[in-house]
């Protein structure tokens, strides 16, 4: 089964983006070598903090369009729930 994800890379001063993929460690690594979008290489966003995995892009769709209209607090909330640290997750295994 194909795997979808829906993920939030942040820079070191925690500017977010997110964004939606099937490939989420070759995504991740164009983020990281500045291959990716341009916002993401503008403000060095170079770490995951954090991903969903979902079972179809329509699911992942939907959850990344819902992320992006809910406020920046809520987003900030839902990282430091999961992660207080902003470790960067790609060091460890995402996939």
């Amino acid at each position: 089964m194909k795997h979808f994800y829906v993920y939030i890379m942040a820079s070191i001063k925690k500017t977010i983006y997110i964004g939606m993929t099937n490939n989420l460690e070759r995504r991740v690594n164009e983020h990281k070598s500045g291959t990716a979008d341009s916002f993401t290489k503008k403000y060095n966003i170079t770490k995951l903090v954090y991903y969903f995995e979902l079972d179809s892009s329509n699911e992942a769709i939907s959850l990344e369009k819902k992320l992006k209209g809910i406020t920046r607090e809520k987003k900030l909330q839902l990282i430091e729930e999961n992660n207080p640290y902003w470790k960067d997750l790609s060091v460890t295994s995402v996939e």
